[in-house]
């Protein structure tokens, strides 16, 4: 086989030191990400305080944030909005005696707490909508009919008043019993960030939803290691 010229060789060792410098480049210019930010959903008002950008006092905003709430998980541990301080979520709703589409949102659900399995920042929720008949005892069994779940998948269940809150005032989603086995509840997943805020909704049941999701916890993650400098595993 030919050796490489010395001139080839410069050329090949300089797109190796130069072309990862480049693409870094291409992500962040002075610590700042050159991808688009994730938005931040619901009402929103503006603070009294101000931080400067470019030398000029610019006015915070104060953003929506979900409430703080107590529940209880499948192996009775008690979990309440500290659970994910400095962590990321994604949330959903559902009740085990769902004939099909519940079934399939937290299989996905399911496939991503996979992916994430070894990943210390982010947690896979779901709250029943019928906390009257899913105790923990029926979240436990409900949970053991799927596979490899980690520590970090979560099924929920507490007072109505405290779940129905949770839906309607802190996620903007809904939940309501129409009857005595009939529920009215949002379908999608919910992306909550490390400050409490809803960063994304995504159909649950949709795969191409759900890559999407995928990719906007990437972008989430990658923003919440900047700000605290989190290790990922």
């Amino acid at each position: 086989m030919k050796k490489a010229s010395l001139p080839k060789k410069i050329i090949i060792l300089v797109l190796v030191l130069a072309v990862p410098g480049f693409l870094y480049y291409l992500l962040t210019v002075g610590g700042k990400n050159r991808y688009k930010p994730l938005p931040v959903f619901g009402e929103k008002q503006v603070a009294k305080t101000t931080h400067k950008v470019k030398g000029k006092d610019i006015p915070d905003t104060i953003y929506h944030k979900l409430p703080d709430f107590n529940l209880t998980d499948q192996n009775g541990n008690k979990v309440d909005l500290s659970t994910f301080n400095n962590k990321i979520f994604v949330i959903n709703f559902f009740y085990t005696a769902c004939p099909s589409v519940c079934k399939l949102m937290n299989e996905n659900v399911n496939a991503l707490d996979s992916i994430y399995s070894r990943n210390k920042m982010i947690y896979f929720v779901s709250v029943t909508v019928d906390p009257k008949n899913d105790d923990i005892a029926g979240l436990k069994q409900y949970a053991s009919t799927f596979k490899h779940l980690s520590a970090k998948r979560l099924f929920l269940t507490g007072d109505t008043a405290t779940i129905y809150n949770l839906a309607r005032k802190g996620l903007l989603v809904d939940a309501i019993q129409a009857g005595p086995k009939d529920f009215i509840y949002s379908d999608k997943l919910v992306l909550i960030d490390g400050e409490k805020r809803i960063r994304g909704y995504y159909t649950g049941a949709q795969t191409a939803e759900v890559d999407r999701l995928n990719d906007e916890i990437k972008v989430l993650i990658s923003d919440e290691l900047r700000k605290n400098d989190t290790p990922l595993y």
